[in-house]
């Protein structure tokens, strides 16, 4: 059964526009793309019930360990902070006497995930120095794999409740399948702000103080009102309306599907009607998100006043090691904007038939429970971090500051906005919904299309995603 779920998922599989990816460069996360709902459409939110977890069952005899992933990202982290590895070239490495082989695929046009879906339906008949030990996987496609037995519960590695128990409750949510099964585990957080430009808020608002700031972004009609000055003074509010997008998804009050039907929510409307006022009165653009002239904006010249995104954004993706760029400056400031989000986040997966499940559970454990790593993590790397304690005492260190942020310490207000984060919402749908939905506007706010033409290409293009879906 298994098997012909995620040959299910393998079939219906798009390119996506708009993944989410914690970058670990400047460079822009690949795409992925969206597959049709695993055995369950809707994640559950709530914790898995069991406290009790047994140790894993398998004999510990795997001499490879081979770990899949789409960039290298986690294998730098796994490098820098993991007690013992040694690096033996870039696609190996040691860990005692086991060697780690590093499969990296990049994600674009869903190589990621195609060679990963290919290479667990052979699982089960893989030679052991073959065997998939270890994977990573994204949000935005998570219950693909969630979902299926692929993945196991990280219970059955011998990992309780009372491990995990700092870490943030929506990072569980995320890979909690639909029996209550706790199915991978992060080491980062995401929750997101406002990320505007200090130059731009000292020569428009008269000040660059983010509690100032904040007063002049603290609601949708607010943020509009400001769109107006900052228009006045030559720069864009955002650099595209793709930019709120996530913000205004984020907080919907309904799911994107209900019994069978597409429902747009009230707040994507809203997320329409703001951005077509915007891009008439040329307060910003429609460009693609890491396109080059969405990015225009990391650099004075480019005349943008905001970007919304986490830790990941800021740190990795801002062009910060580039000469020029306002990230290297530390032109940047940070405020919490008009409604709280989250973004992306990568989640560890062990594999189902490891057979090397202690290595497994001993990486989740060091990689996303050691306090005294994630510290090293967030110092060494500016990441924001699965651990409460951690960030708390962080966020109150006088010492620890954001050179992109110029000395700001912002991670009091990832802390806050990371406990409010609301995934009851989320579905197996999100992602093909939410990147047709953006297809299917830029046309009507480039005045290619009508509203109503606008909406009949967003559920054509959902409906032959889906085909079990109408609306």
């Amino acid at each position: 059964m298994k098997k012909k779920v995620l040959s299910a998922l393998l079939t219906t599989a798009m390119l996506a526009s708009m993944l989410v990816g914690c970058g670990s460069s400047n460079e822009a996360p690949a795409a992925s793309t969206d597959a049709a709902p695993a055995a369950s459409t809707e994640a559950k939110t709530e914790a898995p019930a069991s406290t009790e977890a047994a140790e894993p069952a398998a004999a510990e005899e795997g001499k490879v360990f081979n770990i899949y992933c789409w960039n290298e990202e986690f294998k730098s982290r796994l490098t820098d902070h993991y007690p013992g590895y040694e690096e033996v070239d870039g696609t190996t490495g040691k860990i005692g006497d086991i060697t780690v082989k590093w499969n990296i695929t990049p994600s674009d046009d869903n190589a990621y995930q195609n060679n990963l879906d290919e290479t667990l339906l052979k699982q089960a008949d893989a030679a052991a120095d073959d065997k998939i030990d270890l994977f990573l996987i994204e949000a935005d496609y998570a219950l693909k794999y969630v979902d299926t037995d692929y993945t196991m519960p990280v219970k059955d590695l011998g990992i309780t409740d009372a491990d995990l128990a700092n870490q943030y409750q929506y990072t569980k949510d995320v890979v909690t399948d639909s029996n209550g099964n706790l199915k991978g585990v992060s080491w980062q957080g995401c929750p997101g702000v406002l990320i505007y430009n200090r130059e731009a808020a000292k020569a428009v608002l008269g000040t660059d103080d983010p509690a100032e700031v904040q007063k002049s972004v603290s609601d949708w009609d607010t943020f509009t009102a400001t769109a107006e000055k900052m228009k006045a003074a030559g720069y864009n509010m955002v650099s595209s309306v793709n930019d709120t997008y996530r913000v205004y998804s984020n907080n919907v009050s309904s799911k994107w599907v209900q019994d069978g039907k597409i429902v747009i929510d009230d707040n994507l409307m809203k997320w329409v009607d703001d951005s077509k006022k915007m891009v008439d009165a040329k307060e910003t653009g429609t460009f693609d998100l890491w396109s080059d002239d969405w990015s225009k904006g990391f650099y004075p010249d480019g005349k943008v006043f905001c970007y919304f995104g986490p830790a990941w954004l800021i740190n990795f993706s801002m062009a910060a090691d580039t000469d020029g760029s306002i990230a290297n400056q530390g032109g940047w400031g940070a405020t919490e904007g008009p409604q709280g989000f989250f973004w992306g986040g990568t989640w560890i997966c062990g594999a189902t038939g490891t057979d090397n499940a202690s290595l497994v559970k001993d990486i989740i454990l060091k990689m996303t429970t050691d306090e005294d790593i994630m510290k090293e993590i967030v110092v060494a790397d500016d990441d924001f971090v699965n651990n409460k304690p951690a960030m708390e005492a962080m966020a109150a260190d006088t010492s620890y500051q954001s050179k992109v942020l110029g000395g700001q310490n912002p991670l009091a207000m990832f802390c806050a906005g990371a406990e409010k984060i609301d995934l009851s919402n989320l579905s197996a749908y999100d992602q093909g919904c939410n990147e047709e939905f953006q297809h299917a506007m830029k046309n009507y706010f480039d005045g290619k299309a009508s509203l109503d033409d606008a909406l009949d290409l967003f559920y054509k293009g959902v409906e032959e995603k889906y085909p079990e879906l109408t609306h």
